[in-house]
């Protein structure tokens, strides 16, 4: 016997006034049996370029910045610095085309550190995303901020710009709770104004100052000649090194290409390799060409403005025509659609955040719920602690972008090293398979070259300024993945055990059969094949000894991030949901029950087995519903976020229709030093 959801239970309107808010704001669910609900959801490279491209993108707007002001004097090195950084960009997302080749699922760092580092690096590297991930949020919002009240007019309204920016943040958790192709859709007409005035302002400040070429690369051999004498080589290059290590956050969303794989339309290698490209390209030509203009315009700091902001006024600010500023109208767009591209970068943090966390989950390194989807297939509880943790970041830093910057690109650069050295690693132990292994060991070398240096003298240089943070939270977070993996594993091994106490039980002369309808009927909701389920079966029959002569066992292929990659992924969960249910019910009729099964799919496990048992409770008239569930010695708060709690949710709505459910207990202990099983029957 098997159930199946109706169509109508998920198109059907909401019968509330709060159901039917909820649906307004977030959408209506989806059909996660849909055969073409992958095609739906997925990404054409344009548009992965603009929902994960939007960060590289956007970081022009305070890399460039910082690297610049670091130079200080030292101006006239922003050509060789511009040559660096668009170097620095090629080669990484080179190195992460080949990343992308070899991880075809996507994942990014976590993954590729994992399988070719161990689950040691495979943590840090998480860890470090995750950190990344909030902060990728809090910088581009942040900057954003900056950029839009840089415009005049606004300048004297900072005091309302941390309430806009955490207004605006509290948005996109709605947008990306209604699902990743509708936030970026929405935010396509930010994306083009943003390329079509930095390509005016870079190609038109060539041109304006293209007869100057001969004048600034005197600038620039003067200035090195001095700059020699003075300082040295030595001391030179070092200023060159901090400058190009300050603008870090350059390059900070070049990964999110190789970890959002999954959300991009078929072939999916090929069209994060084409993403790759528009990205790589497009953050080159654009940080490149600031910084030239940065050099070409003679920009300096401004007190409240970005540079970014101060170079675009004196490139359009004194435009007119027939007396009208369309000059400044420039400005005002250019600058807006700077901080309004910002706002859209900060959706690479909830659509890659949420995906490395649920890998996690799926891992045990986090609560597993991390890796559930909601009705509208998002991994909502991931999306949401991004949100709050940006929202805490921002306010804790009150929006300091230069101290938010240091943060956020220490972590990106944990992850950029030790994805390349994995894929060295790699190259090296399958060198036999591949005669060219050479050819491609060379670019992860020099990745992971370039991104230690950077990594090495950011640390140095501003750990005083907020890198000490960085490292504290990032420690913090692993130090807490470490223990909620040790939790997992403890109950692993103390079900494990109860496992073995069941693995031989007696039969009984008369075996059951086929379920007849006309008597009582015990429906046991179980999970996989194992010893909770057992232990609930046999809790029943001490219960009320001879008193159910069926037994149903129900259960839910529950559909998570781990097994959303396809239709072919969801029919193996299907299949082997059913070859679980299939154990119990041979299980059971060689001790004598009559024994059937029930199943449904689903991304919430309360929802659909509730679904089940009312189709259940019409069919057989004298029914009681159980589940087992694990009790804990000591009961805390943590439990009841690593461990779900579907057996009680399930039982208030079915007791609520009217129908009778018992919640059998599994009794764990938890000692400090070690912990047993015990079970008993209810």
């Amino acid at each position: 016997m098997s159930a199946e959801p109706p169509s109508s239970t998920l198109t059907s309107e909401p019968s509330t006034t709060l159901g039917r808010i909820r649906r307004a704001i977030f959408g209506a669910p989806r059909n996660v049996q849909d055969p073409g609900i992958f095609h739906k959801m997925a990404l054409i490279p344009f548009l992965a370029w603009i929902g994960l491209g939007a960060d590289g993108l956007s970081s022009s707007a305070y890399g460039p910045d910082e690297a610049f002001r670091a130079l200080g004097a030292h101006a006239y090195l922003a050509v060789l610095l511009a040559l660096a950084t668009c170097v620095t960009v090629f080669v990484i997302s080179w190195s992460y085309s080949r990343v992308i080749e070899q991880f075809p699922t996507g994942g990014g760092g976590y993954v590729v550190a994992t399988k070719l580092l161990g689950s040691g690096a495979g943590v840090v590297s998480g860890c470090a995303l995750l950190v990344d991930y909030i902060l990728t949020v809090t910088v581009s919002i942040a900057s954003g901020g900056d950029a839009v009240f840089s415009m005049a007019g606004l300048a004297q309204l900072h005091a309302i710009k941390l309430p806009v920016e955490i207004a605006v943040l509290v948005l996109l958790i709605i947008m990306n709770l209604r699902g990743v192709k509708e936030s970026v859709t929405t935010l396509i007409p930010i994306f083009l104004v943003f390329c079509v005035t930095h390509l005016v302002l870079i190609i038109g400040g060539f041109i304006v100052h293209g007869a100057r070429a001969p004048e600034v690369a005197h600038e620039v051999a003067t200035g090195l000649g001095s700059g020699v004498a003075s300082l040295g080589a030595g001391g030179l290059a070092l200023v060159f090194l901090r400058a190009y290590s300050m603008g870090g956050g350059t390059y900070t969303g070049i990964e999110a290409v190789s970890n959002g794989l999954q959300i991009m339309r078929e072939p999916h290698v090929e069209t994060g390799k084409r993403t790759m490209v528009y990205m790589a390209a497009s953050l080159a030509f654009t940080a490149t060409g600031i910084l030239v203009c940065y050099l070409l315009f003679r920009v300096e700091p401004v007190e409240g403005q970005t540079l970014n902001a101060v170079l675009v006024d004196a490139f359009a600010g004194h435009w007119h025509i027939d007396g009208i500023p369309v000059g400044k109208w420039f400005v005002y767009a250019t600058l807006a659609s700077e901080g309004a591209l910002l706002f859209v970068a900060a959706q690479t943090g909830f659509i890659d955040g949420p995906r490395v966390m649920a890998n996690m989950a799926i891992d045990s390194w986090l609560p597993h719920r991390f890796a559930s989807l909601s009705d509208r297939l998002t991994t909502k509880d991931g999306v949401v602690l991004i949100g709050i943790g940006a929202i805490a970041v921002l306010v804790g830093m009150r929006g300091r972008v230069d101290a938010l910057v240091v943060m956020y690109a220490i972590n990106v650069f944990v992850g950029f090293t030790l994805s390349n050295i994995g894929m060295t690693r790699h190259w090296i132990q399958h060198r036999a398979a591949h005669p060219g292994w050479w050819r491609k060991i060379v670019i992860h070398i020099l990745a992971a070259m370039l991104c230690a240096g950077i990594l090495v003298v950011t640390i140095f240089e501003k750990f005083k300024q907020g890198a000490w943070l960085t490292l504290v939270i990032t420690g913090a977070a692993i130090a807490l993945c470490v223990l909620v993996r040790r939790h997992y594993r403890g109950v692993a091994r103390r079900l494990a055990e109860l496992n073995q106490e069941f693995e031989e039980l007696p039969s009984v002369d008369h075996a059951g059969g086929e379920v007849d309808a006309r008597e009582a009927t015990a429906v046991l909701l179980v999970g996989s094949y194992g010893g909770i389920g057992i232990h609930s079966m046999l809790a029943i029959h001490k219960m009320v000894p001879g008193y159910f002569k069926n037994i149903v066992f129900v259960s839910v292929a529950v559909v998570d991030s781990g097994s959303f990659k396809g239709v072919e992924e969801i029919e193996r969960l299907k299949q082997s949901t059913n070859e679980q249910l299939r154990k119990y019910v041979e299980l059971a009729r060689r001790l004598g029950w009559n024994a059937d099964c029930a199943t449904g799919v689903g991304t919430d496990p309360s929802e659909e087995i509730t679904r089940v048992c009312l189709e259940l409770a019409t069919k057989f008239p004298r029914v009681m519903f159980f589940a087992g569930k694990l009790l804990w010695q000591r009961e805390t708060w943590t439990q009841r976020i690593l461990h779900n709690e579907t057996a009680y949710q399930v039982e208030r709505r079915l007791q609520w229709k009217g129908l009778p459910m018992t919640v059998i207990p599994l009794r764990v202990r938890e000692p400090r030093a070690t912990a047993t099983v015990r079970t008993r029957a209810a």
